[in-house]
């Protein structure tokens, strides 16, 4: 019985890990990297392991940087199969579909750029295509239902439980049984915070024996939801006082729908100007919203209990939904009154490039980050004060005010992964996964009647 981590070992993005056990070959995701421009590179690299190998592919949650390489995957041999929640399903194929039209556009971006500029260099091609991607949907198979049993193999069974991270999301409790070993191996994915609006609050786990733990928020806590919701509606009010507009890099799953719930929250009790202009400019979190809609299993009992008396907590007055690349330019003659939801969060690629073009120069906008920005991204440059800062290769100066609200991510903080790790009792071992190493080592320190391992890339350990 061997586990093994191919990506998202002492870093935050490319979620991959294998176990081997019965003759059965089993990956836990298989996510893209993003940062920088050296870890984009790294997603073309080799998986370390044969992806013709691989028999099932266990996918905790629709984030590209949990599924984002599912298509490559497929297109270098893997004919296994694929399970995972009805929701996750539904929003994988959107994630992976828009991560290839990106790649496509990006490609045919930088080529046409080449050639206008004379220079003669290899053509740019993308990591996977749409049909790569649509290629890929054909492996997925069984779907999870939370808390129920799902049999791989002889001695080899999973079940998916809540994780309450973003819809869908799951952490896996693998029961593992090779001659008379025995093993409970425990995935978290990645873990949700309680009392969040529209999802259900993350399940406890069982006991067990090894425990995969991701780290994101290892070594902190989140500010406080409610100072950080008042901190939001100020920089929308003051920034409108001014005659700006607010740009917010948005995440297309669970951020874009939680910003709307409070926005429409904001607008509801007189704290935002009824006059106030939402543009949610991204395909993909337009979906993800239809998507969120139809998977009322998921919802809390308060978002249920909304919908369910015909109050839909997504849908206001004043919110326009832009899905064509016309009506987002067309977005950009509004010098005044508008908040710009568009993705991507980490600002690594989609619509919000080119409105922070239109507005990092401008005193009286704003743009306001909500959520985790890797090293190396755009995103995080801004946030750390860069002045000027490189889009498509042409500078722009930062004269936009900046503001930063980190209580409403979709991580659980330390405490929270304290009090999970608790109710896993004591296991023989604790790898830590997704985190920056001094998150990790952080929040390594905390744990105790457990050995610690923070696993190396390609990293591979007898269990």
């Amino acid at each position: 019985m061997k586990l093994s981590f191919h990506g998202a070992a002492r870093g935050v993005t490319g979620s991959c890990h294998l176990l081997q056990c019965g003759g059965k070959r089993i990956l836990v995701d298989c996510g893209f990297y993003q940062g920088g421009r050296e870890l984009e590179e790294d997603n073309a690299d080799d998986f370390g392991f044969d992806a013709a190998s691989i028999d099932y592919l266990l996918l905790t949650h629709a984030h590209l940087d949990h599924c984002g390489r599912i298509p490559l995957l497929v297109s270098r041999g893997f004919r296994g199969e694929i399970i995972t929640t009805a929701a996750s399903r539904e929003l994988a194929r959107l994630i992976m579909l828009d991560a290839a039209g990106l790649q496509e556009e990006e490609a045919r971006y930088l080529n046409r750029r080449a050639r206008r500029r004379g220079k003669k260099s290899d053509v740019i091609v993308p990591l996977y295509t749409t049909l790569d991607a649509l290629n890929a949907l054909e492996y997925f198979g069984r779907t999870a239902i939370y808390n129920e049993i799902l049999q791989l193999a002889p001695g080899l069974q999973v079940t998916f439980i809540n994780a309450g991270h973003i819809l869908g999301s799951a952490c896996l409790v693998l029961e593992a049984t090779e001659g008379r070993r025995q093993r409970r191996i425990l995935f978290s994915g990645d873990l949700g915070l309680s009392g969040r609006p529209i999802l259900r609050d993350p399940d406890e786990p069982p006991q067990a024996d090894i425990v995969v733990m991701e780290t994101t928020y290892g070594d902190r806590q989140h500010k406080q939801l409610e100072p950080s919701i008042e901190e939001l509606y100020l920089a929308v009010n003051e920034t409108v006082e001014r005659g700006g507009n607010v740009i917010i890099p948005t995440f297309a799953l669970e951020r874009a729908q939680e910003l709307l719930f409070y926005l429409h929250a904001g607008k509801t009790q007189g704290i935002l100007s009824p006059f106030l202009q939402v543009f949610l400019d991204s395909p993909m979190a337009i979906s993800a919203t239809e998507i969120f809609r139809r998977h009322r299993e998921c919802y809390d009992e308060h978002t249920a209990e909304l919908f369910a008396s015909g109050h839909d907590p997504l849908k206001f007055s004043g919110l326009h939904f832009t899905r064509e690349t016309a009506e987002s330019m067309a977005i950009n003659q509004i010098s005044s009154g508008a908040v710009i939801m568009a993705g991507s969060g980490m600002c690594t690629g989609g619509r919000v490039r080119h409105h922070l073009k239109h507005h990092l120069g401008r005193e009286h906008s704003s743009i306001v980050f909500v959520g985790y920005a890797a090293h190396g991204t755009l995103a995080r440059s801004i946030i750390d004060g860069a002045k000027i800062v490189s889009i498509y290769g042409d500078d722009y100066q930062v004269r936009a005010q900046v503001h930063t609200i980190g209580g409403f991510s979709a991580h659980a903080g330390q405490a929270e992964l304290l009090a999970w790790h608790k109710h896993a009792g004591n296991p023989e071992t604790t790898f830590l996964v997704h985190g920056e190493k001094d998150s990790m080592a952080a929040f390594g320190q905390l744990l105790h009647d457990t050995r610690v391992e923070m696993p190396e890339l390609h990293q591979e350990f007898e269990l």
